[in-house]
């Protein structure tokens, strides 16, 4: 069975995060595994508190997977330590992990940094480097390359230019512009639009990490990068266009919306 990891913080409202990770794979028929870098306390309406685990605790747990079932792809997620990054960096080294997607969580919708300057540094310095592919959204991606975004060719020079810093792919993510869901994926000079319909749904909590491991999913299935992006965002917008409404605040999305089988039909 195909088999990825996914390395990020529990959402304990299960549409983020690890949970969010490990639906999407588990949707795509890829066996998950986890290392949990925190805990949180969260639901629709906020986070109420975050415990992040000890850089030693994350060590043992990728030590654990990678010694035993190999994932053939790997999601990193949201890291706010730099410490935790770095061990990170090391085990993905140590382990030749191949098929990575960087999901630089960085800036929150609203605009907040949700990550210091020197966590931000040991992403550029250690991770960035191994990744495949990096996922930043518009603000994140005007952190990374120093540029502002305002239009589709603004979005290109910012996904040339982070991924010309770091060797390697860069999808920048249009959804936080008002008219469309179009990315830019910028590969080894080559630039791919991959267009999506704005789907009016405000449940959107977990979007970025939902796509990132659909990425992954699909990279560890053989699929290609182009393929396996634009297969994520159909899996993505089917799950958002689903139109599951849970919570008092941006909800989930309906991870198993393409969920079939033997027990799919039984409701208790």
């Amino acid at each position: 069975m195909v088999t990825a990891l996914t390395i990020a913080g529990s959402d304990s409202s299960g549409g983020a995060g690890i949970q969010a990770d490990i639906k999407t794979m588990t949707a795509h028929h890829v066996y998950a595994m986890s290392a949990i870098t925190a805990l949180t306390a969260q639901n629709t309406t906020g986070v109420s508190g975050i415990l992040e685990v000890p850089p030693e605790f994350l060590a043992q747990q990728l030590d654990s997977i990678f010694t035993d079932i190999p994932p053939q792809a790997v999601k990193v997620g949201m890291v706010s330590s730099g410490s935790l990054i770095a061990v990170i960096a090391q085990k993905l080294r140590r382990y030749g992990a191949a098929h990575i997607v960087v999901d630089p969580v960085m800036v929150a919708t609203s605009g907040a940094r949700l990550i210091s300057e020197e966590a931000i540094s040991v992403l550029k310095e250690e991770l960035f480097p191994l990744a495949e592919v990096l996922t930043p959204n518009i603000p994140e991606a005007e952190v990374l390359s120093g540029l502002t975004i305002t239009d589709g060719a603004s979005m290109e020079r910012a996904a040339e230019a982070i991924g010309s810093r770091y060797g390697c792919a860069v999808l920048c993510k249009g959804g936080h512009r008002v008219k469309d869901a179009d990315d830019v994926l910028w590969s080894g000079g080559t630039i791919t639009w991959l267009h999506g319909k704005r789907i009016d749904n405000p449940n959107t909590h977990g979007t970025g990490c939902t796509l990132s491991s659909a990425i992954a999913a699909n990279l560890a299935k053989g699929r290609g990068l182009v393929e396996a992006v634009e297969q994520a965002k159909r899996y993505l917008s089917g799950a958002l266009a689903d139109g599951l409404d849970l919570g008092q605040g941006s909800g989930p999305m309906n991870h198993a919306f393409a969920i079939s089988g033997d027990y799919a039909d039984l409701e208790v």
